[in-house]
């Protein structure tokens, strides 16, 4: 008698191999919370440009609905473009007081 190798099958539905459900994307959430975050709240801006960068990496390792990939990079540069001009208002705003401390401190001599 021959010996007989078994062969690993994976398990298959109606369609074929079963594969994991991915998980739906969060785009539109990205999105808004990035447009926020521009508007009023750097907080909005910051949590979108994180949710982004998971969502993203997500979706490259097919884990994650890719149908949603460019909102979530828009809201994912939203979320960065609030962020950044947060800082340059935050160092204009310093740099108006530093001087404006600087003038009247010049004028008192």
């Amino acid at each position: 008698m021959t010996e007989q190798q078994q062969i690993p099958v994976e398990p298959s539905g109606p369609q074929g191999p079963m594969q994991m459900p991915l998980a739906p994307h969060r785009g539109v959430v990205i999105l808004v919370l990035g447009i926020v975050g521009i508007v009023c709240c750097v907080i909005c801006g910051i949590v979108a440009w994180v949710m982004g960068n998971n969502d993203l990496r997500q979706m490259a390792e097919g884990k994650m609905d890719p149908s949603g990939q460019g909102l979530t990079q828009a809201g994912k540069i939203c979320g960065i473009v609030s962020v950044v001009l947060t800082i340059i208002g935050l160092a204009v705003g310093i740099l108006i007081m530093v001087a404006g401390i600087g003038s009247s401190f010049l004028k008192s001599f």
